[in-house]
């Protein structure tokens, strides 16, 4: 939404002033809007970190569990308002942020009936993402534009890949069963592929090992691979980011579905197609 003046603002409807307070970071209310909300997601992820060290539980766990629950009706309350503040609440409601504001909330509901799953509450921190807009760091939001373009423009060829270095798993896990046996800790061959994927990744945590020569040997083939997989995707992430065309990116959000990272000079939303 562009900035109004001072008499055009005082006839925003209530969902554009709502708009204009909750999703721009333009005006000194959306910014304080926004900062506090900053302010609120520090504290609850400060709260969840400090509940889970046992000493401190002991002391101020009643507080630390009070403090949780006013922070997380808060944030209820902000996510209600920011799906009354769009004119498409569905699309934003399923969109990044969308998906990020929904879960920042439903781990203390869920502690109801699964005690100790408040402790996701941290997922609240990705909420922290919007501080590039908030502060006005262009610049950086422009950047991070350019990284999910060419995730997204690469994500077909990393699922193809995956999908081969599956087979590669299933083949060396089954020919490591075979060869090794039960007796030598190879039980199964989805055990077998668990060894496979940590060998692979040259993690290696030494729990399952081969003991026979023909084993070991087939150990080395998938070292060796290993080496030349672990490069495949950062080269075709960083092809996509030298394609990408870097463009300078609006702090603007979207009236209708909120979406952000619009180029300066666009007139409409290029999610939702709504008017900017």
């Amino acid at each position: 939404m562009p900035r109004v003046s001072e008499p055009s603002r005082k006839h925003l409807s209530f969902r554009e002033r709502a708009h204009e307070i909750i999703f721009e970071a333009d005006t000194p209310a959306g910014r304080a809007f926004d900062l506090a909300s900053m302010v609120i997601i520090l504290a609850s992820v400060a709260a969840v970190i400090l509940e889970s060290v046992g000493s401190v539980r002991e002391q101020f766990g009643t507080e630390l569990r009070v403090t949780e629950w006013v922070l997380t009706v808060i944030c209820s309350f902000e996510y209600v308002a920011r799906l009354l503040a769009v004119q498409r609440p569905l699309r934003y409601a399923t969109s990044f942020f969308g998906v990020v504001d929904l879960l920042s909330v439903l781990p203390s509901y869920l502690s109801l009936l699964l005690p100790g799953s408040q402790a996701l509450l941290v997922v609240r921190s990705l909420r922290l993402l919007r501080i590039f807009r908030v502060l006005k760091l262009v610049h950086y939001l422009g950047e991070a534009q350019l990284i999910g373009t060419a995730l997204r423009a690469s994500s077909k060829k990393i699922t193809v890949f995956l999908g081969a270095v599956l087979v590669v798993v299933l083949i060396m896990g089954a020919a490591l069963y075979t060869v090794e046996g039960p007796e030598r800790g190879f039980t199964s061959i989805p055990r077998a592929m668990y060894w496979a994927i940590v060998t692979l990744t040259t993690v290696g945590y030494g729990d399952l090992y081969p003991r026979t020569d023909i084993g070991r040997f087939l150990a080395s083939l998938v070292m060796i691979i290993g080496y030349g997989i672990i490069a495949v995707p950062t080269g075709i992430v960083t092809a996509e980011l030298t394609a990408a065309m870097r463009k300078p990116i609006s702090t603007q959000g979207c009236p209708q579905c909120a979406a952000e990272g619009h180029d300066t000079d666009a007139a409409f939303c290029k999610y939702c197609g709504g008017k900017l």
